[in-house]
């Protein structure tokens, strides 16, 4: 049975496919036989009490310089597609937070994944405290003097801004350091948001891995190894995709933190973990599916429309939040 999808994301034009989940979600949706569009946040619209948008059809091609082709331009009533794939990247902004509101208004017959609710509630460096002994010593403030004793403590430390993405705006301050005010002057004067300040840890030199789940559970994972000379590992920053396999302890943090996303209704999660501590849950618009898919030949797009369909009426459901 086709589905009418509809992915939410940024200009298809500007997306390197390489390294795209979103390209690489609806490529899977039209290889199944689903009908596709796609929509830009900008065009995402209230009225007479009904979420709507200006869609394009879409056909992808997995040809990199030429990979997608787009029909003309309709505003649609959201609630004629079966699933929407809200896929835009942060920052999780008001404008991300107002789109959740707006999707959340869709009847049940509308799925969107990630749940809209619990994306809004569940921001990737927030959710994660709700597992603290799984994580590294962590603080999430914007007291200087906290974050001073945090780090008289801790002496490593990591700083970064709450609701950013992508490894920007990451510093770390190693023992000695004396930018830490300057630092926290330039966070607080551009924003009137805590930062979330962690120890550092060391196994981050052997990489910081990206773990997918797909309703709760592990599917795959690749490892992110920074560059020398660099803290962050984001693969956009230089950072360079490894095949991993998931440890004893990957699997006991994703059983423990599994229940609680497919309660949610967070049905494609990327969590990082680095040595044996989790550091944040990605719920927005994850990525490393390529990656995967490339180093360990796990088809996690493909694992995410079987969890989809399962929820769809004409399917076996398998009873995933909406």
């Amino acid at each position: 049975m086709s589905l009418r999808v509809a992915i939410q994301m940024d200009p298809v034009e500007s997306i390197d496919i390489r390294g795209d989940t979103s390209f690489a979600l609806g490529l899977e949706a039209q290889n199944r036989g689903h009908e596709l569009h796609y929509y830009l946040p900008d065009s995402l619209t209230l009225a007479d009490g009904r979420p709507k948008a200006v869609c394009r059809t879409l056909a992808l091609c997995d040809k990199v310089g030429d990979h997608f082709t787009a029909g003309e331009p309709v505003r649609r009533d959201l609630s004629a597609f079966d699933v929407i794939l809200m896929r835009q990247d942060p920052p999780f902004d008001m404008a991300y937070i107002t789109a959740t509101h707006l999707l959340e208004m869709l009847p049940p017959t509308t799925m969107v994944v990630n749940n809209p609710a619990e994306v809004r509630n569940a921001p990737e460096k927030l959710l994660v405290t709700l597992f603290l002994d799984l994580m590294p010593p962590t603080l999430i403030s914007r007291d200087p003097d906290a974050i001073k004793a945090f780090r008289e403590r801790h002496k490593d430390i990591i700083v970064k801004p709450l609701f950013g993405n992508g490894g920007a705006g990451v510093f770390r301050l190693a023992p000695g350091d004396q930018n830490l005010n300057s630092l926290l002057e330039m966070f607080f004067a551009g924003s009137r948001e805590p930062v979330m300040v962690q120890a550092y840890l060391p196994a981050v030199r052997d990489g910081d891995k990206r773990i997918i789940l797909v309703d709760g559970t592990a599917v795959g994972a690749v490892n992110r190894v920074p560059m020398e000379g660099e803290a962050r590992s984001n693969l956009h920053v230089g950072g360079s995709a490894v095949a991993t396999g998931l440890t004893a302890r990957d699997l006991e943090i994703c059983e423990r933190i599994g229940p609680e996303l497919r309660r949610r209704g967070l049905l494609l999660v990327g969590i990082d973990v680095i040595g044996d501590y989790l550091t944040e849950i990605n719920v927005t618009s994850p990525t490393g599916v390529r990656e995967i898919l490339a180093l360990s030949g796990i088809d996690v797009p493909a694992l995410t429309w079987d969890a989809i369909e399962a929820a769809r009426p004409g399917y076996a459901s398998n009873g995933i939040a909406r």
